[in-house]
């Protein structure tokens, strides 16, 4: 074969490897030096090419496809600052456990350190963030014999490595001419199975040994305790068949997928706002805490966790996700598997734990209905964030942005376990959350969300050029303040020169975020009523296509409608008594706004 050929049937191994492991989407950024492998992808009839122009949407929409369907994508740049676009991402999925296979072509070695054009060092380029990085070096005929095994270790790294599911980087070198033909590809394995494979994770590490769970089991039996579950906490049928037997609350963010009505009293949905109250955090101070997946956003939740002194932190990847360093011991197992083998083995705590905890749920779940329902004749984000998350439908996938829309989401989205909840919170950055709703679009059967602030928008403004051409149903819900949100939270919306606190933090935009959308062709409507942005809700997700609703508030103003409603939800649980939760309500009621 000629060097192009050698080069051509080295990428067909390649994909047919990967292939044969499961990988179904390859998200392909245009370039010269990716052609071998760009036209390998092209005419693999097993996969779906999705073309993206921007690299670092591109990586963030292999995101979104990995987080619905829990597939890695094969992402694909040419050489140089195009491989440095995908970074950002790469850490994100490195932190939040999201496989991705990351292919850079690169230039071969005789043309570094010579000012080669798009020639930079690619070796190691996303450093600690990666499961494992390869450089075969340019393809030979020699070494054909490994091109198998290299692709099937790269998914393997990438699905089952060591620290949990990730990012792989493989750096592949390209000689001119970059045009081939695939020959008669190596030997595979037999009946289409992969060349390696490996055992499920959940098998492997999914029980602990019978002492250490007679260990477990004595140590939370008949303790006043709470099981806290954020993204990634496993099966929710099994945490909440754990809470039932515990007779412990369970505070479950909406990504958990375990914040459901049907679980009664032992769901928490409003932690954040109860814990708000001094009285109430000491009240329900537990003596020990189950925690399950990432954390939540909230930094009230968080600063209580770091009081209990027994925190049991639950990962099958051991990733310590413990910001407090709270945790007085870490369980590398699966959590479903955990709960289901705890359920028969433990006591419950006394039956007035969990009361208490439900009163002052519900007590907080009436204080914010009443508030709202008052300002409902006003537009405010906590109200939209209601609204959203009761339109919705089920079987919804939604991507919601860092900053305040996941914060307000945990606050005030209620119980809606039948509807999927992402976001970017390995990093908690703001920026590719467009790509990552299109790229969860393109990986789901129902209709797609995304809920973003402005900021966030317009950071992931290439996006929308992806937007105007993608055809499956995607709405993207934007609450527009003009600004950063979030900083008018801070000390330093205060503490800061009005003016300078504006430059620095607020960020005021002037951006028409309406007519960007119109000028890439999409659909747009700008509610102005909460009724207004039920209809379009409803209407948007029965569209095929790309649509913005834009919904404009205030910065300032929304301080003080969140501040309005953390001191009802505070009146209403320090005014419960333990068996009557309608004195809280009559609280809420009497403290109305003349």
């Amino acid at each position: 074969m000629t060097p192009s050929d050698v080069q051509a049937t080295f990428c067909a191994t390649l994909l047919d490897e990967w292939c044969r492991s499961g990988v179904k989407d390859a998200v392909v950024c245009p370039g010269s030096r990716s052609t071998p492998l760009a036209l390998a992808i092209a005419a693999e009839t097993r996969l779906t090419m999705h073309v993206i122009l921007d690299e670092r949407s591109a990586a963030f929409f292999a995101i979104g496809i990995a987080r619905v369907t829990g597939r890695p994508a094969l992402l694909l740049c040419t050489s140089g600052t195009a491989a440095v676009e995908f970074h950002s991402a790469v850490v994100e999925a490195h932190l939040d456990h999201v496989p991705m296979i990351v292919v850079t072509a690169d230039r071969p070695p005789e043309l570094h350190g010579i000012g080669a054009p798009q020639t930079v060092d690619q070796n190691h380029l996303y450093g600690r963030s990666v499961r494992a990085f390869f450089e075969p070096g340019v393809a030979e005929s020699a070494t054909s014999s490994t091109w198998r095994s290299l692709a099937c270790r790269s998914l393997l790294a990438a699905t089952r490595g060591a620290y949990g599911p990730g990012p792989v980087h493989l750096n592949l070198a390209f000689r001119e001419p970059l045009v081939g033909v695939a020959r008669r590809l190596p030997q595979g394995r037999a009946n289409g199975e992969p060349w390696h494979t490996a055992e499920d994770e959940k098998t492997a590490h999914g029980h602990l040994s019978g002492d250490a769970m007679k260990r477990l089991s004595t140590r939370l039996s008949g303790r006043r305790g709470v099981l806290v579950a954020g993204a990634a906490s496993g099966d929710a049928a099994a945490l909440h068949g754990l809470a039932a037997a515990l007779g412990w609350p369970l505070l479950a963010d909406p990504r958990s997928g375990a914040r459901s009505a049907a679980a009664g009293s032992l769901t928490v949905a409003h932690a954040d706002a109860i814990l708000r109250s001094a009285k109430m955090s000491k009240t329900l101070r537990p003596d020990v805490v189950v925690r399950f997946g990432t954390p939540w956003a909230s930094k009230v939740l968080q600063q209580w966790l770091a009081t209990i002194p027994d925190d049991v932190l639950v990962d099958p990847h051991h990733a310590w996700l413990d910001p407090n360093r709270a945790s007085s011991v870490s369980l590398a197992v699966d959590p479903s598997a955990l709960c289901r083998s705890l359920i028969g083995l433990v006591e419950p705590a006394p039956n007035s734990w969990l009361s208490a905890w439900a009163n002052a749920d519900s007590a907080s779940r009436r204080a914010l209905s009443v508030s709202l329902d008052r300002v409902d004749a006003t537009v405010t984000e906590p109200a939209i964030v209601r609204t959203f998350s009761r339109e919705i439908p089920s079987g919804s996938s939604v991507v919601v942005s860092s900053s305040m829309p996941i914060r307000d989401l945990e606050w005030y989205a209620g119980d809606r376990s039948d509807v999927m909840f992402l976001s970017n919170r390995g990093a908690n950055g703001i920026d590719g959350v467009v790509s990552t709703a299109l790229g969860a679009a393109s990986g789901s059967d129902g209709p797609t969300f995304a809920l973003v602030g402005d900021l966030a928008f317009l950071h992931d403004a290439g996006a929308l050029v992806l937007a105007a051409q993608h055809r499956a149903n995607c709405t993207l819900v934007v609450i527009d303040n003009a600004g950063g949100g979030i900083f008018e939270f801070l000390p330093q919306a205060t503490a800061v020169e009005r003016k300078r606190f504006e430059a620095l933090y607020g960020t005021p935009q002037t951006a028409d975020i309406v007519r960007l959308a119109q000028a890439h062709g999409l659909k747009t409507s700008t509610p102005k009523t909460l009724r207004a942005l039920s209809s379009s809700i409803k209407k948007s997700s029965k569209e095929t296509g790309v649509s913005v609703i834009v919904m404009r508030t205030d910065r300032q103003q929304n301080v003080l409608v969140h501040d309005e409603l953390n001191s009802a939800v505070v009146r209403a649980v320090e005014a419960i008594e333990e068996t009557d939760v309608t004195q809280a309500t009559k609280a809420v009621r009497s403290t109305k706004r003349k």
